[in-house]
C-alpha cells in the first residue's frame, strides 16, 4: 500500500478504531468464536472503550494506526508492557513487551498496513529496551499464526485458556527476541 503512514492514535481516531477492531474480530475469529459472541460486539461500546483507554492511560500502551494515501485510518495496533497474570499492576508486569493487538480492515488485508503496524510496534519496544516482544494469538487462527512467523515470531510453548460464551478457545504465545 504506497502513501502509508503509521502515526499514533488520537481521541478522533477511536470510532474507526473501534469499527476496524469489531470488524476485524467478526472476520478473524467468524467460525472460533461463538457466533453470537461476534454478533453481540458493538461498535460504540468498544469506541467508548478506545476513548477511555486513551485518556485514562499512563503512557506506557501505545496506540498506532496506519493511514493511507487518503488520510483513512485502514489499521491499528497496541503495545506495551508485558503482563504476567490478568492485571496491569506493577507486580504483574515483567521486563518483555507485549503486543496486545494489531487488525486491519478486512478490506485493506494483504496490503503492507498490518506489516507497517508490526513493525513499528516492534522497533518502539525494542527503543523502549524490552529483550523480547510476546502476543497471544488464538490457537486456530492459522493466517494470524502465519503472518507472526513470517515476521519472525515463533511459538514459544506457553498456552492459556481462554473462553468465549462456555466456548473453549485456546491461546498460544509466541515471541521476538528484540536487538539490543
Amino acid at each position: 500500500m504506497s502513501g502509508l503512514r503509521i502515526r499514533e492514535m488520537t481521541l478522533a481516531d477511536c470510532d474507526r478504531v473501534a469499527e476496524i477492531r469489531v470488524g476485524g474480530w467478526r472476520s478473524a475469529y467468524q467460525g472460533l468464536i461463538p457466533q453470537s459472541y461476534l454478533d453481540g460486539l458493538s461498535v460504540e461500546e468498544d469506541a467508548e472503550r478506545r476513548r477511555t483507554h486513551l485518556t485514562q492511560g499512563d503512557g506506557g500502551v501505545v496506540n498506532l494506526v496506519a493511514e493511507d494515501a487518503g488520510g483513512e485510518v485502514v489499521g491499528w495496533a497496541c503495545h506495551g508492557p508485558y503482563r504476567e497474570g490478568e492485571g496491569l499492576t506493577g507486580e504483574d508486569l515483567t521486563g518483555d513487551a507485549e503486543l496486545y493487538a494489531i487488525y486491519v480492515h478486512p478490506r485493506h488485508l494483504g496490503q503492507g498496513a498490518g506489516r507497517a503496524l508490526l513493525a513499528r510496534s516492534v522497533a518502539g519496544c525494542s527503543a523502549a529496551g524490552h529483550g523480547r516482544v510476546l502476543l497471544w494469538v488464538l490457537k486456530g487462527n492459522d493466517r494470524a499464526r502465519r503472518f507472526y512467523e513470517r515476521a519472525g515470531f515463533r511459538a514459544d510453548g506457553a498456552e492459556e485458556p481462554f473462553e468465549v460464551d462456555g466456548v473453549a478457545v485456546p491461546e498460544v504465545r509466541y515471541a521476538r527476541t528484540l536487538p539490543r
